[in-house]
């Protein structure tokens, strides 16, 4: 087990591959912690530096009282990658993980060569309706919203597999002091004028059965980067590294050579 100590906060992470490899940084959605991305690293290319971290309030990093800024969640990501002299970093960012990713591709061009948006857009949901999550957490934990989120991050067909049981504890067991802050972080969240003056490499995936950042929405937001390309991986929902690691893999993999990273 791996904790950074940055001052104010203490981070889980973890490293996989080549320790002196090029630097591959993985940020989880909304409700799991890092063990979001075993499937994939799994089936990484040799000579690749993974690194995978739980955000605040997720997994086994610190979880301090919120709500949180999206401002905050990108400075524990640009923290941790300066604690761990990471630079010229591929950031590959699931759904809220994606938001971080613009950000830290806009504040910080020394630490992310390249970019992989993932299920995520410059802007999801509206205030009010996060407004409404926020309240039924904190007055009642996670596990009322549990089934919902499940359908819209899982096809049917995986809803019946044994694994998925896993990922619904996974949810259910995030401190909810820490969920409800970092739904705060989203629904404060508009990063489409920021995005749009993006130019670094991008690649942008989207689940076909995504019910919480469905295609149209991810492509949208690919759209606003110049170059970027858009991949749509079918029969996945929120997901897709989870239901499609083998795909996901692909397309990954395909990215680091195309940005000379592996």
């Amino acid at each position: 087990m791996k904790i950074a100590d940055l001052g104010d906060i203490h981070v889980h992470y973890r490293i996989d591959g080549d320790p002196e490899g090029h630097p591959v940084v993985f940020a989880n959605s909304l409700g799991t912690d890092l063990r979001l991305w075993d499937a994939v690293v799994a089936l990484m290319p040799p000579g690749v530096k993974l690194v995978r971290y739980d955000k605040r309030g997720h997994g086994l990093t610190d979880c301090p009282k919120g709500p949180y800024s999206m401002g905050t969640l990108i400075g524990d990501a640009e923290r941790l990658m300066d604690h761990l002299e990471l630079k010229d970093a591929v950031f590959v960012g699931l759904s809220i993980g994606g938001m971080i990713a613009q950000g830290l591709a806009m504040k910080r061009m020394d630490l992310v060569r390249a970019m992989v948006m993932s299920n995520t857009a410059a802007k999801i949901g509206t205030p009010d309706a996060w407004d409404q999550r926020i309240a039924t957490v904190r007055e009642q934990g996670i596990e009322p919203l549990a089934d919902g989120v499940m359908e819209k991050w899982f096809t049917q067909s995986y809803r019946e597999t044994t694994a998925f049981h896993g990922w619904r504890n996974m949810l259910i067991h995030q401190p909810p002091e820490g969920y409800a802050g970092c739904c705060a972080a989203i629904s404060h969240s508009d990063f489409m004028a920021s995005t749009a003056q993006l130019t670094l490499p991008t690649l942008a995936i989207a689940g076909s059965e995504d019910g919480s950042t469905p295609p149209d929405l991810v492509r949208e937001t690919a759209d606003l980067v110049q170059g970027s390309r858009f991949e749509l991986i079918r029969g996945a929902g929120h997901l897709p590294c989870v239901e499609k690691p083998v795909d996901y893999a692909g397309l990954l993999t395909g990215f680091l050579h195309e940005v000379g990273h592996a």
